[in-house]
């Protein structure tokens, strides 16, 4: 909890959206409301237009850095990213325009259309893309927009910026990053292997792995030269940080959104959550994950919200049977997400 900055942290903890983005190497962001609270837990007394207008200063980015799915990144950072881990998405990329019925040549097509119409720092809506993409003659119809969108930040041309209104847009990955660092590959390797166990260590090898989808063999090499402590967690061999090794049990509850590397920086889940409370977060196992909160460390409860016009009604519904004194503390654990958005805040309980 100390490493995913869900406590006192012993050192110099991030202060702003990139610090933070940059403490993780990349953070889950398929879901912009879930990661801008992601931020906004471990940015204390930030609202979430002041969260938003940080990533407008562009030094943190939406891409698909691995996994094939979105995650925000340190804006400098992601062209390397996606040379190094991205590429393994893009290397099974013709088995998908297969079966959408797309050639190769039309996914280029589609990637040259944005780069050249975005070019000089234009700034599109998703729907202005796909009509860009329909008018040079390449089709965009059912699932193949959404692949051609993901091809061509995949590539490194687009990438997306912060929404306009409820709509995501997309920039030149070049306009929005002009500063990139290129670091060879043993360095790149090293860097995500300590970004990645500073912020969710003590854990495995394993993990780190299919976090990045980075084969055994380059997992090591990174954990090898990223100057990390072995540790011993009840017999299971893993890595850790030096400097938060000293810190104490974190304590108290934690309101956390569903797409939070609190669960998804993780194959092993079993510290945080019991088989039968994950079915719970993740119902149906089909990847979205429910909003939690955590006492100490471990799943008590799911929630969701309702935003209204005068009051965020937020729904618990408890995994653990829930004390009075629970009830208390998890609606005070919410209290800071209700200040993120700007309302009162209202809890429903189903208990």
């Amino acid at each position: 909890m100390t490493s995913l900055l869900l406590g006192p942290h012993p050192g110099s903890a991030p202060g702003d959206v990139r610090g933070v983005t940059e403490w993780f190497g990349a953070m889950q962001a398929q879901d912009l409301n879930s990661v801008l609270w992601s931020l906004g837990a471990r940015l204390p007394g930030r609202t979430q237009p002041e969260i938003v207008a940080e990533t407008e200063r562009r030094d943190v980015v939406r891409t698909w850095p691995m996994r094939g799915t979105v995650h925000l990144v340190p804006s400098a950072d992601a062209h390397w990213m996606l040379e190094l881990t991205g590429v393994r998405a893009l290397a099974g990329a013709a088995r998908r325009r297969e079966f959408l019925g797309l050639s190769e040549a039309d996914a280029d097509r589609a990637a040259e259309i944005l780069g050249a119409t975005l070019a000089g720092g234009g700034r599109m809506t998703r729907s202005e893309c796909m009509a860009a993409i329909g008018e040079g003659g390449v089709a965009v119809a059912g699932q193949l927009g959404y692949h051609l969108l993901w091809y061509a930040s995949q590539r490194g041309v687009t990438a997306i910026a912060p929404n306009r209104g409820t709509e995501q847009t997309f920039v030149l990955l070049d306009d929005w990053a002009p500063t990139r660092n290129k670091p060879s590959r043993e360095e790149a390797l090293a860097i995500l292997a300590r970004r990645y166990f500073r912020s969710h260590g003590p854990t495995t090898v394993k993990d780190f792995a299919g976090w990045t989808m980075l084969p055994v063999t380059d997992a090591r090499a990174g954990i090898a030269a990223a100057g990390l402590v072995a540790v011993d967690v009840d017999g299971i061999p893993m890595w850790a940080d030096p400097e938060v090794l000293d810190a104490g049990p974190v304590r108290g509850w934690h309101a956390l959104p569903g797409f939070d590397e609190y669960l998804l920086g993780y194959k092993d889940r079993a510290m945080m959550a019991t088989p039968e409370h994950l079915r719970s977060i993740i119902p149906g196992g089909n990847g979205v994950f429910q909003a939690t909160l955590v006492r100490d460390g471990r799943v008590m409860a799911v929630w969701k919200r309702t935003l209204g016009k005068r009051a965020v009604t937020v729904t618990v519904s408890p995994l653990e049977p829930f004390t009075a004194a629970d009830w208390v503390s998890a609606e005070r654990a919410l209290e800071p997400f209700a200040a993120f958005v700007g309302l009162p805040l209202t809890v429903k309980r189903l208990e």
